[in-house]
């Protein structure tokens, strides 16, 4: 099964008392009696209730069916109550078959389960509240999915300030071909073979992404490695299409370029990462997060600039730094 264990091998009353009516102290209940206060339906065996167990087989074959790829749950879920699932179902319908079992790690909260019962917790809603969905969401992949991730400002201030350059690089990147790309619509001309770089970083970030992601969703080494190379590719090359250079050399550029960030957006999409919205508009809703978080307006942050700006000029770099930690 699931667990690996061996009923031989569990201690019973180790974790709860048994129950002197079961015939096995391994058994489990499909309908449990009801207890004072407690749901209940009428039934052949009195009032009661559907045991926990018995709600996520009846959920699946309602919902989809005895036989699907993927069930997912919390680490915590694999045993009793997976395997349980398992045999229940498997009891119902011969044929009951689940292709992958993935199990994720908890979101703790200063090392300790979130939980409702701790009033630990914060709900999806308070969060992206203060930051975009996005950044939480990279947040969330930036650990390995089976691992626990403890949740932390400094994780979503980090996770939100890499979802904010790969947006930027991209805007930056559209602004940098945008002419190039009307001038090629408008002659027709037969793109040209990309550069050297641009070849071994696509190789690269397509090796690397189809690996990790075939060994067991290997996210936090994708966001980390040839991503952020591709990435570092596009922020080069974008500012290098702004110098002079030979046509040929720079229309090589141009669709090295075009290649290169086709690909990062593929990665991007899978990995969930991508908007329906502008670039623009996604960075102006960063924008305007971080604002909300610093209580600021801005018109406020330009006049801190401007206040940063004349005290360097001042040379009264003790100003300029309480002011830059201000804005930071």
């Amino acid at each position: 099964m699931l667990s690996g264990q061996r009923v031989e091998h569990n201690k019973a009353g180790k974790r709860v008392a048994v129950d002197s009516r079961k015939r096995h102290p391994a058994d489990f209940a499909l309908w449990k009696a009801a207890k004072p206060g407690e749901p209940s339906w009428d039934s052949p065996w009195g009032p009661g209730r559907p045991g926990w167990h018995i709600e996520c087989s009846a959920m699946s074959a309602c919902y989809v069916s005895h036989k699907f790829d993927i069930h997912g749950g919390g680490i915590d879920l694999i045993f009793p109550h997976h395997e349980n699932e398992i045999a229940q179902s498997w009891a119902a319908d011969r044929e009951s078959h689940i292709s992958y079992w993935l199990h994720n790690g908890h979101v703790t909260n200063n090392n300790e389960k979130m939980s409702k019962s701790l009033g630990n917790f914060f709900t999806i809603r308070q969060i992206t509240e203060r930051y975009h969905p996005l950044a939480l969401r990279h947040f969330l992949i930036s650990a390995h999915y089976r691992s626990p991730l403890n949740y932390s400002i400094a994780q979503l201030e980090t996770s939100s300030d890499a979802v904010y350059y790969i947006f930027q690089t991209l805007e930056d990147c559209k602004d940098a071909l945008s002419s190039f790309l009307q001038e090629d619509t408008e002659k027709k001309e037969k793109a040209p073979k990309i550069n050297d770089a641009a070849k071994e970083c696509i190789k690269k970030l397509n090796v690397e992404f189809q690996t990790k992601m075939s060994d067991d969703l290997q996210t936090p080494v994708i966001l980390t490695g040839a991503l952020q190379e591709a990435l570092k590719f596009v922020n080069s090359s974008s500012k290098m299409l702004k110098k002079k250079m030979q046509k040929k050399t720079q229309l090589q550029l141009v669709q090295s370029l075009l290649e290169v960030e086709k690909e990062v957006r593929k990665v991007l999409n899978v990995l969930g990462l991508l908007s329906s919205l502008s670039y623009a508009e996604v960075l102006q809703q960063f924008k305007e997060k971080a604002l909300k978080r610093a209580g600021l307006t801005e018109d406020e942050v330009l006049n801190l600039i401007e206040e940063r700006r004349q005290a360097r000029i001042n040379k009264d770099f003790a100003k300029s730094d309480e002011v830059r930690t201000g804005l930071t």
